[in-house]
């Protein structure tokens, strides 16, 4: 049965929401948690019949979100830490964590280590798509300063993720771009282009407004970028849902209007809804890490369990293995 390792501690509410989406991931799937963090305040939350089926490992330090990333290297009785560790020793397959994203990637990058040939592990997330399909992105966060061969690498990676998990046959790989044409781009971009039109699913730059088309699988940038493409999606979503409310108040009309549109905004806030998927995988590493948004409801905890299970049944880590020891070879 797949372990998963969870930072209990780590979320902007405490372990509560935490707890919870361990609870109500096992109402739908056969999985073993091993919660890390204060045991007592942990155990107090669990459901009696659930006591036996759960593990707790003690921590007795916790990494806020205003610590350095680089000092959760040292901190080992922190939950994040030894959580991270049980990955580490292939106790557990996967962790999933609501805290400190720096600790988690910093740590997770270290200590579990990066697959053979890897060089640098994206942050991957998945945006919507007017037709429906999610468009998975990366890296969004990880990675600030990459150089050709790191977005050649993640072309590759998504690739596979895109095969493995999303069970595309001939994944879509797009690199993003300030234009459609080969001459397009900055020095790297220009360079990475050059060598993603080796790989047979490349299918050349891809603007920023073709990100939500649905007509690309998987698109390719550096974490710079690729944050303020994220946080950018995230602001106009709230900000058309701001638009609506606010011409609902105007004129009975307006209100009409709204109401008509309500399933639709709907539809779209599930669509950009983060607990929706759970979390961002960080792709490349030798196990599975999950790293959630600090505000993680227990929904959100939940649906980040079930992605990584998922993730370390689809066989993706050793696709990647694959492809990138083929590329050394070259």
């Amino acid at each position: 049965m797949i372990r998963i390792a969870i930072d209990a501690m780590g979320g902007d509410f405490g372990p509560g929401p935490i707890v919870q989406g361990v609870v109500d991931a096992l109402k739908e799937k056969k999985f073993t948690p091993v919660l890390v963090g204060h045991q007592e305040e942990i155990h107090a939350l669990l459901p009696k019949h659930l006591k036996d089926k759960i593990e707790i490992v003690q921590s007795t330090d916790v990494i806020d979100m205003s610590d350095s990333a680089t000092d959760a290297l040292k901190r080992k009785e922190s939950s994040i830490y030894k959580a991270v560790e049980l990955v580490k020793s292939k106790d557990c397959e996967a962790v999933v964590s609501a805290g400190h994203s720096g600790a988690t990637m910093s740590l997770a990058t270290v200590r579990i280590g990066r697959i053979k040939g890897v060089l640098r592990p994206p942050l991957a997330t998945f945006m919507p798509t007017k037709t429906g399909k999610r468009v998975l992105v990366m890296d969004v966060g990880a990675n600030v300063d990459c150089d050709a061969e790191n977005l050649y690498q993640f072309g590759i990676m998504g690739g596979a993720y895109a095969k493995q998990l999303l069970k595309v046959d001939n994944p879509s790989v797009g690199l993003l771009s300030n234009g459609e044409e080969d001459s397009k781009g900055n020095d790297i971009t220009k360079q990475a282009f050059k060598k993603l039109k080796e790989y047979k699913d490349f299918t050349g730059n891809v603007e920023g407004n073709e990100v939500f088309s649905g007509n690309i699988d998987v698109v390719i940038c550096d974490g710079f970028i690729g944050n303020i493409l994220l946080k950018t999606s995230e602001g106009v979503a709230s900000m058309m849902g701001s638009f609506i409310k606010k011409s609902a108040k105007k004129s009975p009309l307006s209100l009409a209007g709204a109401l008509m549109m309500k399933k639709v905004f709907n539809s779209l806030k599930k669509e950009t809804d983060y607990a929706e998927y759970g979390g961002a995988p960080l792709i490349g590493l030798k196990g599975c890490a999950i790293i959630s948004h600090g505000k993680s409801n227990a929904k959100a905890i939940k649906n980040a369990i079930f992605q990584a299970i998922r993730y370390v049944e689809s066989g993706v880590n050793e696709e990647i293995e694959k492809n990138i020891s083929h590329l050394n070879e070259k």
